[in-house]
């Protein structure tokens, strides 16, 4: 799947074209650009950008591959909640701060749950729409462990929604993608959403 593959950094734009293009917002923003305050500026928001967007640099499923089957037999749900993410929307390029839930149903094999972990913030750390992100998840656990069934919620405040335009804040957008048996089955998409809702109330 193209949407899982690493992206090399682009070798045409230098670290030098960055810091200018950076110069450039800051003198159209009003501000100049070499009083001391924002001297060092461009080369901090150079690096704060290679590692906000170093999910491009990543294949999440590479995190996968790694799995265990001496797991006693067991094939019940796997659930890991509260997963927090830090991503960027990739219309205004304004922050996007949430939590992810990831569930699956193992068919014989199970993964380290911190991969998970790596997965949403793969995805994460570059430009997206949530919905977007949301279906990425699910479909790189579902291709690589290939369980019986994936379940993916996400919760996301938008700071291009609380800090312009309508400026609502306290807003959290959900979104979900369910595959295989927690698609299929409303009770095991029941028992997943319980699952994390049992994670919220203690919160």
């Amino acid at each position: 799947m193209t949407d899982s593959s690493k992206s090399p950094v682009d070798p045409a734009v230098t670290q030098q074209q960055a810091e200018d293009a950076v110069r450039v917002l800051l003198r159209w923003a009003g501000e100049d650009v070499a009083r001391e305050g924002l001297q060092d500026t461009p080369k901090r928001v150079a690096k704060a950008y290679r590692d906000w967007f170093s999910g491009y640099q990543i294949d999440p499923r590479e995190y996968l591959q790694r799995t265990f089957e001496e797991v006693a037999g067991y094939d019940e749900m796997i659930v890991l909640r509260d997963i927090e993410y830090e991503s960027h929307c990739e219309h205004h390029m304004a922050p996007i701060i949430g939590k992810v839930h990831v569930g699956y149903l193992p068919d014989g094999k199970v993964v380290g749950i911190s991969k998970l972990a790596r997965v949403v913030d793969a995805y994460a750390r570059r430009f997206q729409v949530q919905e977007k992100m949301t279906a990425q998840i699910a479909q790189c656990i579902q291709d690589v462990l290939q369980p019986r069934g994936v379940a993916v919620v996400v919760e996301g405040a938008h700071e291009c929604m609380t800090t312009r335009g309508v400026h609502k804040r306290g807003v959290s957008m959900v979104t979900s993608k369910m595959l295989g048996e927690f698609r299929e089955d409303a009770r095991t998409r029941t028992e997943f959403l319980r699952f994390i809702e049992a994670g919220g109330s203690r919160r």
